[in-house]
């Protein structure tokens, strides 16, 4: 009778021990393997983790925001692979259905997507830092203060006035978490790239260095929208750079003036007393008045040759110029746009 009994509660420690088994075999699989992001949305989520972020921040942003259902696997399963101490930051993609196992060896890794940024029709540092920070963790307010940072950016071989022409307009790859320290070592190192040796070699042909380049490239652009007149408005320039003619560069008033919204240039604007008044200074200002773009930087290295002195634009506002040798023929063009300008009551 006694080994019946022990028997029969042999058996029934098996059997329970089978169900705790079998049934914590499940749970671990559903807390493994159940799906637990975005269950209802087949929409992906893109996760932002800023740096310096700890772990219930990452857990508390994902269950506010109904990306995962259930907060407590998710904790256990980042808790068993070490992910809770080893928060990395960044922009995550999680796709709909994840598992707790899919989704946590994902931010472990710190397999982050990359954003893209672009900058273009930029015209001060201020512009600069709006665009360029956009789809980074960078703040506009840190990145101004390193631009801003002489001692700094004199590591780049740049001054205040010519800082802008490390900044090539394009449209560029990051990640989200990059630091602002690194981004500026990005933009020089993608400086370094565009100014090859062929590019050097066209520069110092025109007798220009780098700067320079970007500085006459940043008028260019300003004086014309058409990329297609951009050379021969370049070639103007460097005649007049030849025989050291002052350039006479209206855009560089505007930059002087500080207002933007300017139309037209009146004579009392060619008096203001301003290095970037190039009415009253021969050669070029101390730096680019705006962000020349690369077919304007290459407008200027591939300058048309011709024997134009001067230019105006056209009357029909047509955004094109017209191109004279001689200041007679200038005066002559000009009235003509002067007119057009008073008939269409721009004052």
């Amino acid at each position: 009778m006694q080994l019946e009994k022990r028997k029969k509660i042999m058996l029934v420690l098996l059997i329970s021990i089978s169900v705790l088994a079998i049934s914590m075999t499940f749970y671990f699989y559903q807390v493994f393997f159940s799906p637990n992001t975005l269950v209802e949305s087949d929409q992906p989520y893109m996760l932002k983790i800023p740096t310096n972020a700890v772990f219930k921040n990452v857990n508390d942003q994902l269950y506010t925001d109904r990306v995962i259902n259930d907060a407590l696997s998710f904790g256990f399963v980042a808790k068993i692979l070490g992910y809770q101490e080893g928060v990395k930051p960044g922009l995550y993609k999680i796709d709909p259905k994840m598992n707790n196992l899919q989704l946590v060896r994902m931010l472990r890794s710190g397999a982050q997507v990359p954003v893209k940024v672009t900058f273009n029709n930029v015209r001060t540092k201020e512009d600069l830092a709006e665009k360029i920070t956009a789809n980074l963790e960078v703040t506009q307010e840190q990145f101004l203060t390193l631009i801003q940072d002489s001692v700094y950016i004199r590591k780049f071989d740049f001054e205040e006035e010519t800082i802008m022409s490390m900044f090539i307009p394009n449209t560029y790859e990051f990640w989200w978490n990059t630091s602002p320290e690194a981004l500026f070592d990005r933009m020089y190192k993608e400086y370094q790239t565009f100014w090859t040796e062929e590019r050097k070699q066209k520069a110092q042909a025109l007798g220009l260095s780098q700067k320079e380049v970007s500085t006459l490239a940043s008028i260019v652009q300003a004086e014309s929208q058409k990329a297609d007149e951009r050379p021969k408005i370049a070639g103007v320039y460097l005649n007049r750079l030849k025989i050291g003619m002052a350039l006479q560069a209206d855009p560089t008033l505007v930059y002087a003036t500080g207002d933007f919204t300017l139309k037209r240039i009146l004579n009392i604007h060619k008096e203001i007393d301003s290095p970037y008044n190039t009415y009253k200074n021969a050669g070029l200002p101390p730096g680019p008045i705006n962000l020349p773009d690369i077919n304007s930087l290459n407008a200027v290295l591939n300058a048309e040759k011709h024997s134009y002195m001067y230019f105006c634009a056209k009357e029909d506002f047509s955004g094109y110029h017209a191109f004279a040798v001689t200041y007679t023929e200038h005066l002559n063009n000009a009235r003509r746009y002067q007119t057009a300008l008073n008939s269409a009551k721009i004052f």
